[in-house]
């Protein structure tokens, strides 16, 4: 119950809106006019009568007429003098109130007086309805602003031009046209519509000639000389009859509406009384059927004051042709719902578009038979099924030029070819031409530089994998060709720019692409990537050789510093070392300190016994053993520090042997390869600050790039760093500015295999082709492609991959390279050798501080012996004074001695015992004085012992001596003289005294 009641309320609610609806609309129409007038400027009685007819039907269909609603007509009759329909229309239709005007008028009157007709409407914002007006001026809103035509103008049959060329498969036309408004209409809708609705360039028609003439021909002979050496031979042409006569004429003359060639023409050129056979034209149905017009242009009108009725009020019509003041809001929006009618009438489907022209019009596709009779052999018609117009047309019932039944090509095949091409090795070496030189070498073809800023060409010479491609091209499918370089130097690529009269973007290329797509050359044999942007501009043949994208780099090299010979072991392993030397040293010396063993006799009859190991040589022993050094002395002594040394021994070999095995595997054995493992490397992908990426601009490179959405952050990072070409790319790799370079993997496996420094990354990715370019709709691209399959399938193009990609000699030494282990040099090991003159250095600063050290110990020796000699000699001096002064005494006891009576012996043993009181005595340290000893020898000295009153003489060498006494161990004999420092003997002392 509560589910009726819900669906209940719901009803009650819809209709409650239905009925305030209704109530609104008969409101609304309440206030809306109940008579309308609507007015007609026609050509003839026939009309007039016709339309008035047609009036009264109206006001009976109830389908487009409301009720209380009724139409009276209003006519006039069209003047060929403009003023007086001018002043017709006020009068006789404005002071009636008129709510629209159709208007028609004699093919013959000209144009002038539909045009018054719309100005004075317009003016006021009357709708206009044209009937039979088909220039191109009507189409402008500005000043026709309130007109609208059941005819389409003369430009829209380029519409059917687009369809019939896509019908026959010509994509290469020139356009013949008149320089009035409606010609150069034409040529405008042609192109532009080519541009929006055919987006397949396939099948996309392209202008190769644009020929404009001026009205009213006398002789169009110079025109044809052009379109003659043009390669299209489809002739599209827009005269009236007057200027087509001459043009038939003169075409004729050149044998240019003969067999191969195609002429379609517009309604007016069809009526030339000398139109060759096998022209085709257009005819617009109904063209000359006013009555058919005027019912539909009735009811276009009838349907939208309905409309206009239901949805809003109308006012009154302007009524007085004084009044400039008036403006008619109603009249505004009334031709806004006039163009938006679509209607089935008597001529068709009746719409507008934008300009109030007719569209969905009619037509009939005429071919020119013999004595100039018309036989329709298509039509283009609007299909209801497909809501759009179709061409429908009988190929079989055409005859073309010639009286031929088979459909022309087209186009005249031309056998002279201009052929681009760009620099790009291994398949285009250039080499500039010497002054001297007039020719290039037998493998070489002359290949200018044409500088398109001041006209002037660089001869240049070119040869290579394309250029030999080219050569054998030119033989397998006969055709001549003048080679020339890229004017710009780049492969080419496109700018958006906005179209004219468009708010669509177009593609302009630049480069080999944009020579190409503007028709100032016939082919492209280079290295040119096949990719979607390019084959929607040009013909590509099938690839001649398969290739990918790759990435190149500079082989990594491990750093050699000065410090290499330290890479095998890491710091702190080094530190460890040279610790541990240092720790068994003090251990060793403490060991063989401390031992009870530590020190031992060499023998048992040898009273000396050997040192213990002290720090330095055990810090020696230590080094000694880890640099394997011979150890010649300073060697442990105790059991305990030599058990150390031979564990420490062992540990210094591992060390060593470790060390030798780890300087191989880093300075010679490895080899890295690359740093990159390929395009997915994450380095690439979220590009660091150090490692940079880049390609060539506007390459097929960078729009591979472009396409890709998951590489769109490397190429933001990327793009800043593109280089114009790819060889200042390949520089920048070798010198290490640039860390990796993406291009095509021919180029860069050719630039591995010829410097064994650099190596392509990763696996190939974009995989495509390099193929021949050439204009779309070109009639060399099967010959080419076939030749070029045949190639594949003689050899021929591997031929050409061995001669100038793969250089075989040069890879066998690469992989020689890369296989023969590095071999170590200075750069190496220039530390080592560092070290040593380091340890040099040392070692001579060293022993020059132990020289000035030696020399200052030296110096302070010297003086401290000086001053202990000095105060020896002193001391020395002192005693002999005391000596002597002793010695005289005794000599004066002595002499008195001698003249008294006393007993001789014992005044001699008296004088003996004063004059030699210390005889017996050992010196001591402190008398010590070198040459005392001597002194007192020489003093004591024996001599003969004369007879008393007689000199003593000394002892002959023959004669007896008597043994020496020693110092100390025996007493003078009793028969030595004494010394002679008597009275009686007098001898030189001075050297005593200091």
């Amino acid at each position: 119950m509560a589910a009726d009641g819900f669906v209940y309320r719901w009803l009650l609610f819809g209709t409650t809106i239905v009925l305030l609806a209704e109530a609104a609309q008969r409101h609304t129409a309440s206030d809306n006019p109940s008579t309308y007038n609507i007015g007609g400027v026609l050509s003839n009685s026939d009309s007039e009568e016709h339309f008035s007819t047609t009036i009264k039907h109206l006001n009976f269909d109830q389908q487009y007429v409301p009720r209380k609603v009724t139409y009276y007509d209003k006519t006039i009759r069209m003047d060929k003098n403009p003023i007086k329909t001018v002043f017709n229309v006020c009068d006789k239709l404005i002071e009636n109130r008129v709510y629209a005007v159709v208007v028609s008028h004699e093919q013959t009157s000209g144009d002038l007086s539909p045009a018054a007709v719309s100005y004075t409407s317009g003016f006021y914002s009357i709708p206009v309805i044209g009937i039979s007006s088909r220039d191109a001026a009507f189409s402008d809103k500005n000043i026709h602003v309130s007109f609208l035509r059941t005819v389409p103008p003369y430009y829209h049959q380029a519409d059917v031009w687009l369809e019939m060329l896509s019908h026959f498969s010509y994509t290469k036309v020139i356009i013949i046209h008149s320089s009035d408004t409606d010609g150069r209409a034409i040529l405008g809708r042609f192109q532009t519509t080519s541009q929006t609705y055919y987006d397949d360039v396939d099948v996309r028609a392209t202008v190769e000639l644009i020929v404009e003439f001026e009205p009213k021909l006398e002789s169009f002979t110079e025109h044809l000389i052009d379109m003659k050496t043009a390669q299209s031979r489809v002739y599209l042409m827009y005269a009236s009859t007057e200027d087509a006569q001459v043009i038939f004429r003169d075409a004729g003359e050149y044998n240019m509406t003969g067999e191969g060639h195609v002429w379609i023409v517009t309604e007016q050129a069809l009526f030339a009384n000398n139109t060759p056979d096998g022209v085709l034209g257009l005819q617009l149905e109904h063209a000359h059927s006013d009555k058919g017009h005027i019912r539909d242009s009735v009811y276009v009108l009838a349907s939208a004051i309905k409309e206009m009725i239901s949805n809003e009020t109308i006012g009154e019509a302007p009524k007085d042709c004084g009044d400039s003041a008036v403006n008619w809001e109603s009249g505004k929006r009334l031709f806004q719902y006039l163009k938006s009618r679509n209607i089935t009438g008597e001529t068709g489907q009746v719409a507008f578009d934008d300009n109030g022209d007719r569209i969905y019009a009619g037509y009939d596709v005429i071919n020119i038979r013999e004595q100039q009779k018309k036989h329709v052999v298509g039509k283009f018609s609007y299909d209801n099924e497909r809501a759009k117009m179709r061409m429908r047309i009988n190929d079989s019932e055409i005859i073309w030029p010639g009286k031929q039944r088979r459909k022309p090509e087209g186009i005249m095949i031309p056998t002279h070819l201009k052929v681009l091409t760009i620099e790009e090795k291994p398949f285009v070496y250039v080499r500039r031409m010497g002054d001297d030189e007039f020719r290039c070498e037998p493998d070489e073809r002359p290949c200018p530089l044409f500088n398109a800023s001041d006209a002037t060409a660089n001869e240049f010479c070119c040869r290579g994998y394309c250029i030999d491609l080219l050569i054998e091209l030119s033989k397998r499918i006969n055709f001549t060709y003048d080679l020339a370089l890229s004017p710009d130097g780049q492969f080419g690529h496109y700018i958006l720019r906005n179209s004219t009269g468009a708010m669509t973007l177009r593609k302009e290329w630049t480069g080999l692409i944009g020579e190409l797509v503007n028709e100032r050359a016939d082919m492209i044999v280079a290295p040119l990537t096949i990719n979607p942007e390019r084959a929607e501009y040009i013909e590509f043949s099938k690839p001649f050789k398969y290739q990918g994208i790759t990435i190149l780099e500079k082989k990594p090299s491990r750093s050699s510093t000065l410090v290499s010979f330290l890479q095998p072991f890491s710091n702190t392993l080094w530190i460890l070392v040279m610790v541990s030397v240092h720790v068994v040293a003090l251990v060793l010396y403490l060991l063989d300190r401390f031992s009870p063993f530590g020190r031992f006799k060499l023998s048992h009859s040898d009273s000396n016994e050997e040192k213990a190991l002290n720090l330095s040589s055990a810090v020696w022993f230590a080094w000694g053993v880890l640099l394997n050094s011979g150890i010649g002395e300073g060697t442990p002594r105790s059991f305990s520090a030599r058990v150390l040394g031979m564990v420490w021994a062992g540990f210094a070999m591992i060390i060593v042997a470790s060390y030798t095995a780890n300087l191989a595997a880093f300075l010679v054995l490895e080899r890295p390869k690359t740093k990159l493992s390929g395009i997915n490397d994450a380095r690439l992908r979220n590009t660091m600050e150090n490692l940079t990426c880049a390609t060539v601009k506007g390459s097929s490179v960078d729009m591979y790039f472009r396409r890709q959405v998951e590489l769109s952050n490397m190429y933001r990072t990327m793009e800043a760093n593109n280089y114009a070409t790819a060889e200042q790319a390949i520089q920048d790799v070798k010198k290490g500015k640039l860390m990796a370079f993406i291009w095509d993997s021919s180029r860069l496996e050719y630039e591995a295999s010829k410097d064994c420094e650099l190596v392509t990354a990763g696996e190939l990715f974009g995989r495509s082709g390099y193929g021949i370019g050439l204009q779309k709709g070109s009639p060399w691209t099967d010959a080419v492609t076939l030749a070029i399959l045949e190639f594949h399938e003689s050899g021929f193009m591997e031929k050409l991959d061995k001669q100038w990609i793969f250089h075989g000699h040069v890879q066998q030494n690469c992989e020689l390279f890369e296989k023969t282990p590095n071999t170590l040099g200075l750069k190496n090991m220039a530390g080592v050798f560092i070290l040593v003159g380091v340890g040099i250095a040392g070692g001579v600063g060293l022993i020059i501080i132990e020289v000035i050290y030696k020399k200052h110990q030296v110096k302070k020796q010297k003086r401290l012996d000086i001053a202990r000699h000095a105060a020896d000699k002193w001391r020395g001096t002192i005693e002999k004074r005391k000596t002597i002064r002793a010695s005289l005494a005794m000599q004066r006891q002595y002499n008195v001695g001698l003249n008294a009576t006393h007993a001789p012996g014992t005044i001699s043993l008296a004088v003996d015992k004063r004059r030699y009181p210390r005889l017996g005595q050992r010196l001591g340290p402190e008398r010590a004085w070198p040459g005392d000893a001597a002194d007192v020898l020489r003093i004591r000295r024996p001599y003969e012992l004369g007879k008393p009153g007689q000199s003593p003489k000394v002892m002959g060498a023959n004669q007896p001596t008597m043994p020496m006494p020693m110092l100390g161990k025996t007493r003078p004999q009793q028969n030595m003289l004494p010394p002679r420092y008597s009275p009686g003997y007098t001898s030189d002392v001075s050297h005593l005294v200091v």
